[in-house]
């Protein structure tokens, strides 16, 4: 199976161009081993090279209520309802 650690850009790129012509894999096939293995190395190198911190809960409730077009007022029945 050569598959080598991800330690540049270059090879990041090989990987997710490698990962992308495995996608129709199936489960439990040479190539559908393959494509597990490169997703976990590749899901390593962008934890260590693109964190993300995870977003204010209260923000991202905010962010979703713009995005539907609701107000506190939609939600007061939700949240009586719950307590």
């Amino acid at each position: 199976m050569d598959i080598k650690p991800i330690r540049t850009k270059a090879d990041y790129r090989t990987a997710l161009k490698e990962i992308e012509s495995l996608m129709t894999a199936k489960a439990y096939s040479p190539e559908g081993d393959r494509l597990d293995v490169l997703t976990t190395l590749v899901e390593a190198y962008e934890r260590a090279h693109f964190p993300m911190d995870l977003p204010d809960a209260v923000d991202t409730i905010k962010f979703r209520m713009k995005q539907s077009g609701l107000t506190v007022k939609d939600l007061e029945p939700v949240i009586a309802a719950k307590m």
